[in-house]
């Protein structure tokens, strides 16, 4: 299939900028030809790579993905890796206190200083989305759950939803899972992806959903980054739940038509 640029904050960072957002991806690169190659092509699609940081000491991190039948993917995640060690640069935390919204996940939590620079976006009024990542073996609660208190909107798949309702000891209803969860964590919106089924959404006081669409899918890798993308800067600009949602479930099935996560095409 090839070399794809990806990682869920690339993924969601490339999409935003395609729908006109100003976005400033947060990464560490290693000095190396994967990390000049990653940054010249950031480059050469308009992307901002000012808080890329280039790490001396570790490579720049690498992911093998094996496309299943159904297009689902199994990954291989390099560990240790450049994106394991952000530091809190003085870019950084400007750049986190000028931010309208910060979308962060927990498999750059993996690592004790990613996880701290993450960490200190506790202190800024951006609404802070959480996308989780559970990839075992980095699917930490204690991790989760941090990152959960700092949350104001939530993105989850089915499968880390039932993963949530067993740690939180939550209702097997979705439904009422999710409630409880956004009560729990004070959240003002949990979108749940519900792979050939749709999606639904919750804003603390009604739910919307969006069915599914029949696809051929190739590969679902980014499919969900895409989709939670779509529905941040829609959200940010106050469009309706259901447009958002229908929105967001087309561009995310749209993606799963493609190889790899961040296909061009036109808004």
């Amino acid at each position: 299939m090839g070399l794809f640029l990806g990682g869920a904050p690339f993924n969601v960072a490339y999409h935003l900028n395609k729908m006109g957002a100003f976005v400033n991806l947060v990464s560490s690169v290693g000095d190396d030809d994967l990390g000049h190659e990653a940054l010249k092509r950031m480059s050469t699609i308009g992307m901002n790579t000012d808080l890329i940081q280039i790490d001396q000491r570790y490579k720049t991190g690498f992911v093998d993905v094996e496309i299943e039948a159904d297009g689902i993917p199994n990954y291989n995640i390099k560990k240790p890796a450049a994106w394991d060690f952000i530091q809190p640069t003085k870019g950084f935390m400007e750049a986190v206190q000028s931010a309208d919204a910060i979308v962060y996940g927990t498999l750059a939590q993996r690592m004790e200083s990613s996880r701290k620079t993450i960490q200190l976006i506790a202190d800024t009024s951006a609404l802070k989305v959480l996308d989780l990542n559970l990839r075992t073996p980095y699917d930490d609660e204690k991790v989760v759950n941090k990152s959960l208190e700092k949350a104001d909107f939530l993105k989850v798949n089915l499968e880390e939803l039932r993963r949530l309702i067993t740690w939180y000891n939550l209702p097997k209803n979705k439904e009422l899972a999710v409630e409880q969860l956004a009560d729990l964590f004070e959240l003002k919106c949990v979108a749940i992806t519900l792979g050939a089924d749709g999606a639904l959404m919750y804003d603390g006081d009604r739910w919307v959903e969006d069915g599914g669409i029949e696809i051929d899918a190739l590969d679902t890798v980014g499919a969900g980054d895409a989709f939670l993308a779509a529905l941040i800067y829609r959200y940010l600009h106050d469009i309706g739940h259901e447009e958002n949602l229908s929105k967001a479930n087309q561009l995310g099935a749209y993606v799963a038509t493609c190889y790899g996560g961040t296909p061009d095409y036109q808004i």
